[in-house]
């Protein structure tokens, strides 16, 4: 999976979300695209589990939010996202606690020469200063650094597909289970070596002038529903497999236990976790398909 990839399927939204982009114009009602993005269902003689791949950042006017998806979710009991009702609001102690260096060391002096001369170049093309993230460990200038151009792009969480289904899920009062807590999450990428932080830092750079092209593709396969074109574009450029596992596999065997296990248990649920964790070899459904269960595809 591409550095890029690994930024719009996992958790730049919270993390870089504090960061704030200038202000983007409204978009006429005339320009607004709707989607249909893919959705299956997992279901047994008393339970449906519904699945849905999200996009943690997406652009204004995108209509996807209908149809059966829209049907899905409002027969629901309970939605299920990555992490729990509030976990946001975590983001800025966890970061001091899992993204900073231990006091006295600096991310630029940890590379060489080359290495800080293009990490520098990067910043500033971006309008960062040279020292921005010297206190932080290279993940978290990774993440932010992927975050910043999408968002000044238009891309943003408070128009994420998790935001608009949570606030939907508030005001049907009905309850919101977290797969996992944002300080795993974090965890997860603070616990990498910093030869691979390094790695995935630089491969972030490197992924820049790319970036917006790249990530437009990912949002146009998501919205036509293009699940094996959105996996190909999530598989170009294999990043580290050390990433790979912790960050997409390892989660999706978890995900996939914990609904075998939710079938035990009568009600219907809305399962929305990001797009990259729904698509290609190592998926939940191949998961859940390896464990016996039928997964079917409801759009």
């Amino acid at each position: 999976m591409s550095a890029l990839a690994l930024v719009s399927a996992l958790l730049g939204a919270p993390v870089a979300a504090q960061q704030q982009p200038a202000s983007q114009p409204e978009l006429a009602e005339s320009a607004r695209q709707e989607a249909n993005p893919a959705l299956w269902k997992v279901s047994d003689a008393d339970t449906t589990i519904y699945l849905f791949g999200t996009i943690h950042l997406l652009p204004k006017g995108i209509d996807w939010y209908h149809g059966k998806v829209e049907s899905a979710f409002e027969q629901a009991d309970e939605l299920v996202t990555e992490i729990p009702e509030g976990a946001e609001a975590e983001a800025p102690a966890l970061v001091v606690r899992l993204g900073m260096l231990p006091s006295g060391e600096s991310l630029r002096t940890q590379m060489d020469a080359d290495e800080r001369t293009k990490y520098e170049a990067a910043l500033a093309g971006q309008g960062l200063p040279a020292e921005a993230f010297d206190r932080y460990q290279p993940w978290f200038a990774a993440v932010t650094l992927a975050t910043i151009p999408l968002m000044r792009e238009g891309f943003d969480p408070s128009r994420g597909v998790e935001a608009e289904l949570a606030e939907r899920n508030r005001k049907l009062a009905r309850p919101r289970v977290g797969l996992e807590t944002l300080d795993f999450q974090l965890g997860l990428f603070a616990g990498f070596s910093h030869t691979v932080q390094k790695q995935y830092l630089f491969e972030v750079i490197d992924s820049l002038p790319q970036l917006k092209g790249e990530i437009d593709k990912m949002v146009d396969a998501w919205a036509s529903g293009n699940a094996i074109a959105l996996a190909e574009l999530m598989n170009a450029d294999e990043s580290s497999p050390e990433l790979i596992e912790a960050l997409i596999v390892n989660r999706n065997k978890t995900w996939s236990a914990w609904i075998r296990q939710r079938l035990d248990r009568p009600g219907t649920v809305f399962l929305a976790v990001g797009a990259g964790h729904l698509g290609g070899a190592g998926s939940v459904q191949d998961q859940l398909e390896k464990a016996g269960l039928k997964v079917e595809r409801v759009q």
